[in-house]
């Protein structure tokens, strides 16, 4: 079992909703931090230290991403409200994402589950709106309040822009949806309307580079390039289920998987089968019955030097600890768990005995299949 590296730093649970950071925020919160330290602020108030703008800055920028974070949460309790799972928050340099682990269970639900982040932060706006209001004009306090005004509103109206991967575009999901009842067909309209808007943010923003905007315009350009790449993976991904929706694990699962001795040495099964079959998972036997998983991951954690000493089943994964599936299980819910989990390979099971192994290739594979034959 191969785990995906992870590049978050935890930061706790918020309604019992585990909250990461991504390391790419450092570079985002830096930026912001700069362009309020270096324009915003000394425009206002020149008399301050350059200490002073720079404490400013920062606590307005951390402001900022608390309300990202408010509105991400917005997303992932009503996703709780409608028994939609949510696996995290994390906070990167597009602002946040909640991981909703599966799709929502009706165009309604898909409906609410959007437009309730930009809801949020326009309450949010409202508030700061209130808050300049009550303080003295020209204060450290009005001059911060109508910055994250500003920016909560813009962040609102941004994000209800009709094209997916934005709230705007779920909801257009959701309206098509409801109306075609094809849930297809109104992703991949919501997709291409996307895909549009990216390109239509990178060009303006290689406009606004050739006009002298250079950091704003690359921002924009880099945005739109975003957008377009994550519409263009949702339309890929539903071409992909569609293909898959339907076909069970025992269709694609290999049968002819290799039991390895668990007394066999890394070394041996490196270079017996790794290097000259192209072997990638093995099951481990101790005493002629299923005893683990091994994998390339699990060699890669054993120290080169100590291969020719260490047994497989030393390395091995328990069957207890690893991740089994049925062979009825559902090809597609099985591929995106082996995603979600960061899963190369798993063993198949039926009445407690393994019965084949399913690897993400084997699935690549069928795909190609499947694709020739639909044409």
């Amino acid at each position: 079992m191969d785990e995906t590296a992870r590049h978050t730093i935890p930061l706790g649970r918020v309604f019992g909703i585990p909250v990461d950071l991504d390391y790419s925020w450092f570079l985002i919160f830096g930026l912001f931090t700069w362009m309020l330290a270096v324009g915003y602020y000394p425009q206002r108030f020149p008399q301050w230290s350059h200490v002073q703008n720079w404490l400013m800055s920062a606590t307005s920028s951390l402001l900022l991403f608390v309300c990202v974070l408010l509105h991400e949460l917005g997303h992932s309790l009503v996703a709780q409200r409608y028994r939609v799972s949510v696996g995290r928050i994390t906070l990167f340099i597009f602002g946040g994402v909640s991981e909703i682990t599966a799709e929502p269970p009706s165009a309604s639900a898909e409906f609410w589950i959007s437009i309730v982040g930009p809801l949020v932060s326009l309450a949010v706006a409202f508030l700061f709106g209130q808050m300049q209001q009550l303080t003295v004009r020209g204060s450290a306090l009005y001059a911060m309040a109508g910055y994250l005004w500003w920016l909560n509103l813009a962040l609102a109206i941004f994000n209800l822009l009709p094209g997916f991967p934005l709230d705007g575009g779920r909801v257009l999901r959701a309206v098509v949806w409801g109306a075609t009842n094809n849930f297809r067909r109104a992703t991949t309209i919501a997709a291409s309307t996307g895909r549009f808007f990216g390109y239509a943010m990178i060009f303006f923003g290689l406009w606004s580079v050739l006009r002298g905007d250079i950091v704003g315009g690359l921002w924009i350009a880099f945005i739109g390039w975003f957008l377009e790449s994550a519409a263009a993976a949702q339309i890929q991904q539903t071409l992909v289920k569609g293909l898959l929706v339907g076909h069970k694990v025992s269709e694609v699962m290999n049968r002819n998987f290799l039991s390895l001795d668990g007394a066999m040495s890394i070394a041996d099964v490196v270079e017996h089968h790794v290097l000259a079959a192209g072997r990638r998972a093995f099951l481990v036997s101790e005493n002629g019955h299923p005893a683990g998983l091994l994998t390339l991951s699990a060699i890669r954690h054993v120290p080169r030097g100590a291969w020719p000493t260490t047994a497989a089943a030393q390395a091995m994964i328990p069957l207890a600890d690893a991740i089994a599936i049925p062979s009825s299980a559902e090809l597609w819910t099985t591929f995106e768990k082996m995603g979600r989990d960061g899963v190369n390979q798993l063993p198949v099971v039926e009445e407690g005995s393994v019965v084949g192994m399913l690897s993400r290739d084997d699935i690549v594979d069928y795909l190609r299949l499947l694709q020739q034959i639909s044409g």
